[in-house]
């Protein structure tokens, strides 16, 4: 779930990119951008990302091994 301040244009995006980089890097939280008032694009730092690829292929493991028993 996004909070308020996570939605954003991307236009606004790209005239303040180097501020909300650092936000992303400092939240962690993802940030959706809208297109002309609709949901088009999620940005989040890299860190985020890793750490929810490696969140998913722990739960992907886990599954594994629940199906094999």
């Amino acid at each position: 779930m996004f909070r308020p301040e996570d939605i954003g244009s991307l236009t606004d995006f790209a005239r303040h990119a180097k501020a909300r980089l650092n936000r992303l890097r400092r939240t962690g939280r993802p940030e959706l951008l809208t297109v002309n008032g609709k949901a088009e694009v999620v940005v989040q730092s890299a860190a985020a990302y890793f750490r929810l690829i490696a969140s998913m292929e722990k739960l992907e493991h886990e599954r594994r091994e629940v199906s094999e028993r």
